[in-house]
């Protein structure tokens, strides 16, 4: 290696830890996870008297509750063959969400749907008025009408626009089906006493989603994990990557809105979204100290009749195909919805979705045989490699070309250098005589990218390989970085894993790198480019795939090791 190279390659590795070492250092750390919501109403009530109701000024002018319905704190529990949901009368809310079909695989407990709950901010919770107000935080009356089943009610007064008063009573049911991830929340306004309608600031009330969706994550040390806002208008959607501590306002028509993990989303459909305001707020803000949330309010436009029946369909569940596109035929699923997309909210490669369904169903296919993801990755990447061999031989006769004309290509470039014209002239008619079609070389890579685009999303996102064993002890879960041992503390830019596959990977990248290196064929300045990608691209490559999906390693790695044993063919068959 040249001295220059070396430096340039250490210089930039210097650079590159020390980006790191202050992004670990210097930026707040995230806290530890908060106790599973079920066993949380002892955090929620201790964070201030449960006598005293957070509301602003604005809200306790026009709406007050009726003080004789106060009761006790108290919690309750629904639970299917899919869910555990733990309740709380404290507004009628949800402060545990547990579905019992998914585990943490960092700590093997139920996956919690409801994070990061605190005393003013709990899952599916009313405030009276728009997104800003705060939510309602009084005694509800509680009622569990079967085993799928509870509701929560309670009395308010309001100041009607003529200075009079009027009452009402806000009901809050919830239904649940056994087998399904959708529930059924209905809220109602039913007014007494001289009520005409309910409107704080031009809107009845805003619901939210949970504060956070599990399972928990740390942003800085897992960068193919993040959370995303995503709104469907009934003919595409639109989707947004939530930033640390933002809130934002999407003011455009929707149908169901949705905050989505990697693998699991909270997705809310109004049974009519003529009710509600095109307004949906989002928001990343931290609530426990530097825990980042992820929620939707949405707010119903203002109530000018005396009685109002809003429905909600809440999905709250796996991120996959499976389970959300039983929603599009009524018959599959049992609240008859039809025709919604649910399945709208899943990761795709967009223009290249259909080219992800393909992969998907041939990796599938191939699983149905072996019955282990990890192989049926490098089956599948080992039959797609040697189907553009094609492709990949071709590009290589049309690099060797490139390099046999390079002293014939520098003369040309020599002698006509102040005359561009006839250097493309010449160049045109150098290229006819050696038979060398530069876009021989260029139309392989596209369509060669293309398919790793492809595959990246669906290695990077495929549900089924969460909690994937692929070898027991080593690699023990596809969708998580592998694992040779656990340290007691963090490393700079590693975090606190011994990995065995990122190394694996970059020995494939020199290796591959080495061997198709034409540095040797070109200009100086050209040779030390490649050199300097060569060695320095692998040693970027190491820290930012170290916690990668292992899955998505070992699709990298594979196709690696497959392309370097072709290479080394096709370099014996131009020797000789």
């Amino acid at each position: 290696m040249e001295k220059n190279t070396a430096w340039a390659i250490g210089l930039s590795s210097i650079v590159l830890i020390g980006f790191f070492f202050l992004q670990t250092f210097l930026a707040p750390k995230q806290s530890a996870q908060t106790p599973a919501a079920a066993n949380s109403t002892e955090q929620v009530s201790s964070e201030q008297p449960s006598s005293t109701p957070v509301t602003n000024s604005t809200t306790e002018k026009a709406v007050a509750a009726s003080a004789k319905d106060s009761a006790a704190e108290d919690t309750f529990v629904i639970e299917t063959n899919k869910l555990r949901v733990t309740f709380t009368n404290r507004g009628g809310d949800v402060i545990g969400y547990e579905l019992k079909d998914h585990k943490d695989t960092d700590t093997g407990d139920y996956i919690e749907m409801a994070d990061n709950i605190t005393k003013t901010n709990r899952a599916f919770a009313l405030a009276l008025g728009g997104a800003n107000e705060a939510i309602i935080n009084d005694i509800f009356n509680a009622r569990k009408i079967n085993d799928n089943t509870i509701g929560f009610f309670k009395n308010y007064t309001v100041k009607n626009a003529d200075g009079t008063t009027g009452v009402f009573t806000l009901v809050k049911t919830y239904e649940f089906n056994p087998d399904d991830y959708t529930f059924k929340l209905t809220v109602n306004v039913d007014g007494a006493e001289n009520f005409k309608g309910l409107d704080v600031n031009g809107a009845a009330y805003s619901l939210r989603t949970s504060p956070q969706i599990g399972p928990f994550y740390n942003p800085k040390m897992n960068r193919y994990e993040n959370r995303q806002f995503i709104s469907y208008n009934g003919n595409k959607k639109k989707k947004v990557i939530l930033g640390t501590n933002q809130t934002k306002a999407y003011e455009k028509a929707w149908q169901w809105v949705a905050m989505a993990g990697k693998y699991f989303e909270i997705l809310t459909l109004p049974a009519d979204s003529s009710t509600m305001q095109d307004k949906v707020v989002y928001t990343s803000k931290c609530d426990i100290a530097d825990k980042t949330n992820c929620q939707a309010i949405v707010t119903r436009r203002a109530i000018d009749s005396t009685k109002a029946e809003d429905v909600y369909y809440i999905y709250v569940g796996p991120r996959n195909e499976k389970d959300l596109r039983i929603y599009n035929v009524a018959d599959k699923n049992p609240w008859k919805l039809e025709g919604v997309r649910f399945d709208d909210s899943m990761q795709t490669s967009g223009v290249l979705s259909w080219l992800e369904v393909i992969l998907k169903f041939l990796l599938e296919l191939i699983n149905k045989a072996v019955k282990n993801w990890g192989i049926s990755i490098i089956i599948l990447t080992a039959l797609l490699k040697f189907a553009m061999f094609p492709i990949t031989a071709k590009t290589a006769k049309s690099t060797v070309k490139m390099q046999e004309m390079q002293p014939k290509m520098q003369a040309l470039q020599e002698k006509y250098k102040d005359n561009p014209q006839k250097l493309n002239e010449q160049t045109a008619k150098l290229y006819k005589e050696i038979g060398y079609n530069p876009l021989s070389g260029c139309l392989p890579m596209v369509f060669q990218f293309v398919i790793l685009f492809a595959m990246y999303n669906l290695f990077n996102n495929y549900f089924e390989f969460r909690g994937a064993s692929f070898i027991p002890g080593w690699i023990s879960d596809l969708s998580a970085g592998d694992n040779v041992k656990t340290l007691g503390f963090n490393i700079p830019l590693l975090g606190n894993h011994i990995r065995l596959l990122p190394v694996i990977y970059v020995i494939s990248q020199l290796l591959f790198g080495k061997i198709t290196n034409n540095g040797g064929t070109t200009a100086t300045q050209n040779a030390g480019q490649m050199k300097m990608m060569m060695y320095g691209m692998p040693i970027l490559f190491f820290f930012l795939f170290y916690n990668a999906p292992s899955g998505l390693l070992l699709y990298w790695t594979i196709s690696n090791l497959i392309q370097l044993g072709q290479q080394l063919y096709i370099n014996s068959r131009i020797k000789k």
